[in-house]
């Protein structure tokens, strides 16, 4: 009976920690963040971090995963709208609910794809793969609105913009900039249909 109940908790705990390490990550960086810190948002002894965890690394792996798990789950619920336009405009309009916390760290993905390219240990790699689902994403809902010629650099253009405001965003710490692209890029979804 209490191996049953330990095996329910520890995947609760092992989820807990990846999604604390990808908030604490996104937060304070790689380098600054230590197993303490994710273990104590994550509401986990530290000593139960290398229960799951046996290094900086695979946490950091899971951070990856959790920011993959979580696109994906947007990617379904935009998928669940009529019309690729729609989906296009509310993953911005997603974007932009989230622009104080964009002001504050940065994008969750593109700060953490940034820093990783500096390191050599096959991280960047893994962090460049849900880059690539979001590209492949909106490239699909570029070729449904009849664009398929230019879907992939209409793709990339959309998210290259994202990322883009959400670095001047974040140097100035001005949410505004990013209420404004996101608006700019709307105008210019509904110019390709």
């Amino acid at each position: 009976m209490t191996d049953s109940k330990s095996a329910r908790r520890s995947p609760g705990k092992r989820e807990r920690l990846a999604a604390a390490a990808a908030q604490v990550l996104h937060e304070k960086g790689v380098e600054q963040t230590t197993l303490a810190d994710i273990a104590r948002v994550a509401d986990v002894p530290v000593g139960n971090v290398y229960y799951y965890f046996k290094t900086k690394n695979e946490l950091v792996g899971a951070a990856i995963d959790a920011h993959a798990q979580s696109l994906r789950s947007v990617i379904d619920a935009l998928d669940e709208l009529p019309t690729p336009q729609d989906r296009l405009k509310a993953l911005l309009h997603g974007w932009i609910d989230q622009r104080e916390l964009t002001a504050r760290y940065g994008c969750p993905t593109g700060s953490l794809a940034s820093e990783l390219d500096k390191r050599d240990d096959g991280l960047a790699e893994a962090v460049a793969e849900v880059m690539r689902q979001l590209l492949d994403w909106a490239a699909q809902q570029f070729r449904a609105m009849g664009r398929e010629e230019d879907s992939r650099e209409l793709a990339i253009a959309l998210v290259a913009a994202y990322q883009g405001i959400s670095l001047l965003t974040n140097t100035f710490r001005a949410p505004e900039l990013m209420a404004a692209e996101g608006q700019r890029l709307e105008r210019w979804i509904d110019s390709l249909a």
